[in-house]
């Protein structure tokens, strides 16, 4: 028999578990996919809980059930989840009292806003701006609209927490209640320094502390999964984004990490403290027993998300849409496009932002400028993560649009830094394995290719347009 591990991805748009052998090599996965119900104005955005759990539940049987019928044995398990989504359950049966509310939600965005002059303070203490994308506003939400959860809080059954929590509750023995870090620091309810939840965040945001899961390390003995395989402990619970940069290696601090997705992301780490970047977010990427890794990021909301927005606009597909630009390369110059799909993010920090186009264009052009617009988010996220830490050397690019030839160009001319681009598919479930498998897994990168920047004049004179045209917007 050959010992593998379990990665399980629970993402916007699936479930997913996935098998990796000692050699890190991927050989096996299922997808379930999974709906998400959106209000008519965007601002409402949830999963219904118990199809969520019942997803993720399936995908690990059907793939479990494939590795012992071929011999397999799975040593040991790790869990990656949306990390700003949140969840309301019972805290002895598991039974979800409340939807999943997604990490893109806004709907408490009205009563956020009697936050701002703590806005400071609340940046200094979370390493996060505030903001409804993330947690506690949600929680908040709950706690006031939501009979079921009211009970909940008065009877003492109630927990309540990062989507992850929920998830380790509903698939392991016992019902732990747990939270890693990367999870329920997107709370906004906890303080990377000290790794635990804070009394005056919690009172100022009106969630009960003994409603919300024990704090842990990312390692820990987070309990068993009964599955086909067998019983299989599971060692390591994360954020999405915080097990990518552990697909390629030990984290590298002249490294920038980027995936790009339904939003992109940009990353670097730092070892010993919480990185002073106001104008970027903060949190802890990994910690156990021998020591804490911090990552400064920069947040780009509309990624995918924003070609999105055009297909609907446009009323046509995204892959058409890309068709239609990569055939028109080297055409007329595209307009600008001012992204703010989802709420400007990092490092504007503005949550309403009317989205549009400066200039005319067909709709290869829009795609265009959309593809250029969050090359250029990126640019000025990656000039913040300069001034922390030495010199970036390096960008390591993932997710959908790295399969984009237009944009890997774009952002490694713009970054005036490679770009290696990875065609590894699966880094967040790969870089999770690596976690669990530990330092002694010695993985090597997965396959890819590099771009090295060259000088695009007119690329760079519309980079400082768009730059311009900003703080106007």
């Amino acid at each position: 028999m050959t010992s593998h591990i379990l990665a399980i991805d629970q993402g916007g748009h699936a479930s997913r578990a996935l098998v990796f052998d000692h050699a890190g090599r991927l050989v096996d996965a299922e997808a379930v996919p999974i709906a998400t119900i959106r209000s008519a104005d965007g601002q409402r955005v949830e999963h219904d809980a118990e199809a969520l759990a019942a997803s993720v539940q399936a995908a690990i049987d059907a793939v479990c059930a494939r590795a012992a019928a071929a011999g397999w044995t799975i040593a040991a398990a790790g869990l990656a989840t949306q990390r700003s989504s949140i969840a309301c359950w019972h805290r002895g049966t598991g039974a979800a009292v409340a939807p999943v509310i997604s990490w893109q939600d806004r709907r408490n965005a009205g009563w956020l806003r009697g936050l701002e002059p703590r806005r400071d303070w609340i940046r200094a203490r979370t390493g996060l701006v505030l903001s409804p994308h993330y947690g506690a506003s949600k929680l908040r939400w709950c706690l006031e609209e939501l009979p079921a959860v009211r009970a909940g809080a008065g009877a003492g059954t109630l927990a309540m927490g990062p989507l992850a929590s929920f998830l380790l509750a509903r698939l392991l023995a016992g019902r732990p209640c747990f939270a890693d870090p990367a999870n329920a620091s997107r709370t906004q309810l906890w303080d990377p320094a000290r790794r635990d939840w804070d009394d005056e965040l919690l009172a100022l945001f009106g969630v009960p502390r003994n409603a919300l899961p024990a704090c842990v390390d990312s390692r820990h003995d987070f309990g068993f999964l009964d599955t086909p395989a067998g019983v299989v402990p599971l060692l390591v619970a994360t954020g999405d984004q915080s097990a990518v940069p552990f697909a390629f290696g030990p984290l590298d601090p002249a490294t920038a990490y980027v995936n790009a997705g339904t939003g992109a992301f940009v990353q670097r780490a730092l070892h010993g403290a919480v990185p002073a970047a106001p104008r970027l977010l903060a949190s802890v990427v990994w910690s156990d027993a021998q020591g804490v890794d911090y990552l400064a990021e920069g947040t780009v909301n509309g990624a995918g998300s924003a070609l999105d927005w055009l297909a609907g606009r446009e009323g046509t597909t995204v892959e058409a849409l890309l068709h239609g630009m990569e055939a028109d390369a080297g055409g007329t110059e595209p307009p600008l496009f001012l992204n703010g799909v989802g709420g400007l993010g990092s490092p504007f920090w503005v949550s309403d932002f009317d989205s549009r186009f400066v200039g005319a264009g067909t709709p290869a052009a829009r795609a265009l400028a959309v593809i250029e617009s969050i090359a250029f988010l990126l640019r000025v996220n990656l000039d913040e993560l300069r001034r922390l830490g030495p010199p970036l050397e390096r960008l390591v690019l993932t997710g959908g649009l790295a399969a984009s030839a237009t944009f890997c160009r774009r952002l490694a001319d713009l970054a005036g830094l490679p770009v290696w681009r990875s065609t590894e598919t699966e880094a967040t479930a790969r870089g999770l394995a690596r976690l669990v498998a530990g330092p002694a897994a010695h993985w090597d990168a997965g396959p890819g290719d590099l771009l090295r920047p060259h000088p695009d004049p007119a690329l760079a004179a519309r980079f400082e347009r768009w730059r311009a045209s900003m703080p106007a917007a």
